[in-house]
């Protein structure tokens, strides 16, 4: 059989008590309230978007697409590009022009 546990609190109303309770609440939602930041849904783009972006042709989009270099989605019968990650090609394409 369980034993049920009372706890005892001496002056403290059960009012007073309740407000105290509801405040410290209120600071943590707050506390979690300022450094909530929510995450971005991931922005697609068409292949004509993308062939505009990097400046090159439909034809080189997938030609990469098949080197690996850049990494489509389907989307049923439609291909697209995740913004995130056309903007991390574009700096590792920009950054290996310079280096030569």
């Amino acid at each position: 059989m369980e034993q049920s546990k009372i706890t005892q609190v001496f002056g403290i109303t059960p009012s007073e008590l309740k407000e105290d309770i509801i405040n410290d609440v209120r600071a943590e939602l707050n506390v979690i309230a300022q450094n909530f930041q929510p995450i971005k849904p991931a922005e697609y783009l068409t292949r004509q978007e993308v062939a505009t972006i990097l400046k090159v042709s439909l034809v080189t989009l997938t030609d990469w697409n098949k080197k690996g270099v850049i990494k489509p989605y389907r989307l049923g019968n439609l291909i697209r590009y995740k913004r995130e990650e056309i903007d991390q090609a574009l700096i590792a394409i920009f950054n290996s022009k310079n280096k030569q």
